[in-house]
């Protein structure tokens, strides 16, 4: 798709590329736009490749991007589509509450390693560290320093009542899909039956 002999430097194919999804109605005010790392995927290019084409189309008032939150068609302040959705490390968060509620992680045996859930769950390392540091303010867990974390003992845990609820596997594709900015697009595949 990107002409990599050309002289037209590849974030402004990219650049164009998503113009052309926003003109032809692909990506509709209040969409989220593709994320960076989307963008890396799907065209092959480096991060900051991607993060070039972004800002062209933010300073040419195009898109916008609301920190936190992901970059959207049309200009600041206009309403987003973009659902609320829960946090990609409470997601995970309550994906290991669920582990060990159930026994699968044990009492004074470790959780498994930050590599491991970042792999897990494609998520940076930052998310992951995230989650943990949540499970260690609820009491779920503990961090023995240079040895790793550990679930804690139960009479540690917190009441039932303070419990999230567990995540179900459609709420966890849900957030792993709005984390990365295609929750509109899976959504309207989905509406079209694709």
């Amino acid at each position: 798709m990107l002409d990599h002999e050309g002289d037209t430097h590849l974030y402004v194919q990219i650049a164009d590329a998503i113009r052309r999804r926003i003109l032809a109605g692909g990506l509709a005010p209040g969409d989220a736009v593709p994320s960076e790392t989307e963008l890396r995927s799907e065209f092959g290019v480096a991060r900051t490749t991607a993060r070039r084409a972004i800002r062209v189309l933010r300073d040419e008032g195009l898109i916008h991007t609301a920190q936190g939150e992901g970059t959207f068609v049309g200009p600041a302040g206009q309403t987003r589509r973009k659902p609320h959705r829960t946090a990609l490390y409470q997601v995970i968060a309550k994906g290991l509450v669920r582990r060990i509620r159930h026994g699968d992680l044990k009492p004074r045996r470790p959780i498994p390693s930050e590599s491991a859930l970042m792999q897990q769950h494609g998520v940076a390392r930052e998310t992951v560290r995230r989650a943990i540091g949540l499970l260690r303010e609820q009491g779920w867990v503990y961090t023995v320093p240079h040895r790793g974390t550990y679930v804690s003992q139960p009479e540690e845990w917190p009441d039932s009542a303070k419990l999230p609820p567990p995540v179900t596997e459609a709420e966890r594709e849900r957030a792993l899909a709005s984390a990365e900015g295609i929750g509109p697009i899976l959504d309207g595949l989905r509406a079209e039956g694709r």
